[in-house]
């Protein structure tokens, strides 16, 4: 294999990690993409007896925090599936460079399905607030 080749793996793989701890920091209120525009249902609950959240807006956040959870369980999963065949794949002697890629593009198809579900529920969260609520918001994310 060549060394071309084998830096191409090697960035794949840098790639497919990062690709796979970037929601989770993102969870976790680190590095947040969207600070200050899109809020995580784990801030908002954090602050709801700041933010006076109604019982209304409470149970809507509920619903769309748990049916995001259940649709990204299914992408997670077909995820975690094409990872790890694509790491079996590079337990070969010789590896087969386009069953990789099939296996990643997998792999990045899910997580790019997992990213548009977690955005869709951010906007939802988001529109269920006042501008009072996103102003304070703002104002402890900054």
């Amino acid at each position: 294999m060549s060394i071309a080749t084998k830096n191409g793996l090697l960035a794949l793989l840098v790639a497919l990690g990062l690709a796979f701890a970037i929601p989770a920091s993102a969870q976790n209120g680190k590095d947040e993409p969207f600070k200050g525009k899109l809020f995580p249902p784990n801030v908002i609950l954090q602050h709801k007896d700041q933010l006076n959240l109604t019982k209304q807006q409470f149970t809507a956040i509920r619903a769309a925090v748990v049916e995001v959870q259940s649709g990204v369980a299914e992408h997670e999963w077909d995820m975690a599936e094409a990872y790890q065949a694509l790491m079996a794949e590079l337990d070969h002697a010789t590896i087969d460079e386009a069953r990789v890629m099939e296996h990643a593009e997998a792999a990045l198809r899910a997580e790019n399905e997992v990213k548009k579900k977690q955005i869709s529920m951010l906007i939802t969260l988001r529109n269920l607030l006042t501008d009072e609520q996103v102003a304070y918001l703002r104002s402890m994310t900054e």
